[in-house]
């Protein structure tokens, strides 16, 4: 068993030490005997496991003192015991009740992991340390014994943390904290529990003065960026980053299909690599796609390999049983998605192979690390293409990989939604000064350039609830009261605490077999659920179900085998290409001929070029062509594809203003496809960048866009209660209190603090119009419009993808209004 999350972070000498295999003794390390930082029984324990500490972690030791570090290094390379190595040393020299160090992670199973690793050195060396974790699985009765007597090392994730900072008692059990260790910290600064997290540094900063920060990850696009958002004076430490992985693509005997997003075409090869090896993640990148191929695969499965799946909208206990047999070693591969990005410690796991394209480098690195996760080990990984397009969008992965390229936007400023939360936790902690908390939320890193109106405009809406809400007594939560501010209602910090937490909840339901002790299976969307009728059948957990009714807001089933299912709806991120693999992408579109690429992709662009052109970094590529009786106009914006459906949402829209009759539209990562009556001769004005975003803003006010994002930023800011008195409302009952509330601010208060954060959200992120205006920057005009007599070879794949959107508009009528002619002309009638 590993130390450390990433995998031995001890080396033997001579060669790697394998984490399942046995530890023989050896004659003590003169180097470690030598060691001050460490007390001796930590290190003759090291010693007599024939182990030595790699170079970083001889320097986290010596940065003990830091106020701040940033520790980069590799998968494998015990990046995670590097981080703890200070505390044993400080712990086992001079123990001492109470905490000394916090860890957070962004998984709980993370912490689990970590609990287990750990107490092996501090038990082998007879350490007189408590190590404990404390997440949302952690009982009430360990909760309240862990608040009256903290363990040594406490481990933890945000959502836990905000909510021990809400209690009165929190200076008491924060005073003697020494040491935050933040696990994964590239994941938790990509999120909105990221932003939490640091707001909560903030105030154990100031409950415990001289507090030391550690930030541990392997991968960062960005270091100077990061250490800058965990701490003002960072420092940062690169550990070397081992070998490069062995990345390559899977051979399939047939091609990958022309679109679609599954690998069903190269279950047969990939079932090949499984025999093969010890064990094997198998990576998709939505928990649709999981289930699909895990049917599919275990359909196949004819030598009955162990085989399972895991994936976050599964049963906790069965994520339990598969994450227990894993452990073990009694699993040949599990398909899984992003729950097992991070850094689970299972060091049986020696290949990786990768459904689809990543979309994303930095998320491929952090999968491929799973596999030989060990230090100076190559990982092993696989891609395997889900259609034809994606081929070359693998090829760009893996070189990106190959050249030490990582992706990651540049983080903005804090959203205020996450900052209004932090203010009501706080109030329920106690009465606060807001100078004094204004000036603490300032040293956190995303709100360090805070303003004081912007800090008031929220402490304003978190006490009144704004201007149009300020009548209403359910939102007048804060009172001043002798220069302070509290809370008018003691009573509301226990509903305060049960509504903290940014991971806003999608609209789901709990399924269970049927029964008084049913089996608990997952959870689907509640509008998947409301079409089923009973009798249909789903996938879910890798087995077929079907519906037999909703009981008390759970969905009951029973197991039905050997039936077509429907595929259930799974809440998930749906990535975006990134802008790095984009730019990769044009790269190769560039080349004269593609060697590195198999025959039929390479003869595909080699074609696309003799019809028409191959789209260029500079330039916007616009097709035209019938097809079917339609006008067909494509558009190869390689914006990701937010950005392209939000275009194509734009572009109906001018089209039907300029009497084009638009019928619909379907987009990718890499382009929109819009079919229509009338042909487009001229696509600048459709792209005119000056009136783009006003319409935009317009055409989302009354939106459902607008109104989905409303609800998130509501449920986080704390304006619409996710659970009350203990209780947890369902998904409509939220929606139809946010569309009430956002239908009233509209009217009211256009100007309301949360509609203004809800416009940012979702320019940002669910209709990502940054990308459009970066692609319009990046053109500058330079539009190639190319009409052409029938489809051309990099569209036709468009014409077979999923998720078409209809155009209601003239289009439409004029088609009714022909067909209306037909048949009076049948009857006679005409």
């Amino acid at each position: 068993m590993a130390l450390g999350i990433g995998g031995p972070p001890l080396r033997r000498k001579g060669k790697p030490l394998r984490a399942t295999s046995p530890l023989p003794c050896a004659a003590p390390c003169p180097y470690l005997a030598a060691m001050i930082p460490l007390p001796p029984a930590l290190a003759d324990w090291f010693a007599a496991q024939g182990w030595t500490l790699h170079p970083h972690q001889r320097q986290m030791l010596d940065l003990a003192a830091s106020p701040a570090c940033l520790l980069i290094a590799p998968t494998g390379g015990g990046k995670t015991l590097a981080g703890f190595l200070p505390t044993l040393a400080e712990l086992g020299a001079a123990p001492a009740p109470g905490l000394h160090t916090l860890y957070i992670s962004p998984l709980k199973a993370l912490t689990a992991d970590i609990r287990r690793n750990l107490r092996r050195p501090v038990e082998g060396a007879g350490l007189a340390i408590r190590v404990e974790d404390r997440t949302g699985d952690t009982t009430f009765t360990q909760r309240r014994r862990q608040r009256a007597d903290p363990p040594h090392i406490w481990l933890t994730t945000p959502e836990s943390l905000a909510l021990l900072l809400s209690y009165d008692d929190a200076p008491r059990i924060f005073a003697g904290l020494r040491r935050v260790i933040v696990d994964e910290i590239h994941a938790l600064a990509e999120s909105k529990r990221g932003d939490q997290l640091m707001l909560s540094l903030a105030r154990l900063a100031t409950l415990a003065p001289g507090l030391r920060r550690i930030g541990l990850s392997a991968t960062v696009e960005d270091p100077p960026a990061l250490a800058r958002f965990l701490a003002p004076d960072c420092r940062i430490l690169q550990a070397d980053p081992g070998p490069d992985p062995d990345i390559s693509m899977l051979e399939t005997e047939a091609a990958p299909p022309w679109a679609g997003g599954g690998g069903r075409y190269a279950i047969p090869a990939i079932l090949d690599q499984v025999r093969a090896h010890r064990t094997t993640l198998i990576f998709h990148n939505t928990r649709a796609q999981a289930e699909i191929f895990f049917h599919d695969l275990w359909l196949q499965n004819t030598d009955n390999l162990a085989i399972a799946i895991h994936h976050g909208s599964l049963a906790r206990e069965q994520r339990d049983r598969v994450e227990a047999a894993m452990t073990a070693g009694q699993l040949r591969a599990i398909v899984c998605t992003g729950t097992l990005d991070l850094g689970i410690d299972w060091g049986d796991v020696d290949l990786v192979i990768q459904v689809g394209a990543p979309k994303n480098v930095k998320r491929l690195v952090q999968r491929i690390g799973r596999a030989n996760h060990r230090y100076n080990a190559p990982s092993k990984a696989l891609l395997v293409p889900a259609n034809r397009f994606e081929v070359v969008e693998c090829h760009a992965a893996f070189d990106a990989v190959r050249a030490h390229t990582l992706d990651g936007d540049p983080r903005g400023p804090g959203p205020r939604d996450v900052l209004c939360q932090h203010i009501l936790a706080t109030a329920a902690a106690g009465p606060f000064d807001a100078g004094a908390l204004y000036a603490e939320v300032t040293t956190a890193g995303p709100y360090a350039t805070l303003t004081r109106p912007d800090f008031d405009a929220c402490l304003d809406f978190v006490a009144t609830g704004g201007y149009a809400l300020r009548a209403y007594d359910r939102w007048q939560r804060l009172m001043l009261r002798g220069g302070q501010w509290t809370l008018r209602d003691p009573r509301a910090a226990a509903v305060i605490r049960q509504n903290l937490g940014t991971i806003v909840d999608t609209e789901t339901l709990k399924v269970r077999l049927k029964g008084r002790m049913g089996t608990p299976l997952g959870e689907i969307e509640e509008a998947f659920a409301a079409s089923l009728t009973p009798g249909d059948t789903f996938l879910i957990g890798g087995q077929v179900v079907r519906y037999e009714g909703l009981r008390e807001m759970t969905v009951e089933v029973t197991r039905q085998p050997g039936r077509d299912p429907k595929v259930a709806v799974f809440s998930g991120t749906k990535f975006a290409t990134s802008t790095l693999l984009t730019q990769r992408i044009m790269g190769i579109f560039a080349k004269k001929t593609w060697p590195e690429l198999p025959p039929h992709t390479a003869r595909w662009l080699a074609l696309q070029r003799e019809v028409s052109q191959l789209p260029q970094a500079d330039r916007l590529l616009v097709e035209t062509f019938p097809y079917e009786g339609r006008e067909h106009l494509c558009l190869y914006g390689f914006a990701g594809r937010n950005a392209q459906q939000t275009l194509g949402l734009l572009l109906t829209k001018r089209m039907e203003d300029a009497g084009l009759a638009p019928l619909g539209f379907v987009a990718t990562d890499y382009a929109t496809l819009i079919w229509g009556l009338e042909p487009v001769t001229d696509v600048a004005p459709l792209l005119d960048a000056a009136n783009l975003r006003d319409w935009l803003e317009g055409w989302l006010a009354g939106n459902a866009v607008m109104k989905r994002s409303f609800r998130g930023v509501a449920t986080i800011a704390g304006l619409i209660e996710r659970s009350h008195q203990g209780r947890r409302k369902s998904g409509r009952q939220a929606t139809f209190s946010s569309d009430i509330l956002y239908d009233t601010l509209q009217k009211y208060d256009p100007t309301h603090l949360l509609l203004a954060i809800t416009r940012e959200e979702a320019m940002r992120g669910l209709v990502d119009f940054g990308r459009i205006e970066e692609m319009l920057a990046r053109v500058q005009g330079r539009i190639d419009l190319i009409a052409l007599l029938r489809v051309s070879p990099l569209a036709a794949p468009l014409l077979l993808e999923h998720g078409r959107v209809p155009v209601a508009g003239a289009g439409q009528e004029r088609l009714l209004a022909e067909a209306a002619e037909r048949l009076l002309a049948a009857a006679g009638l005409a």
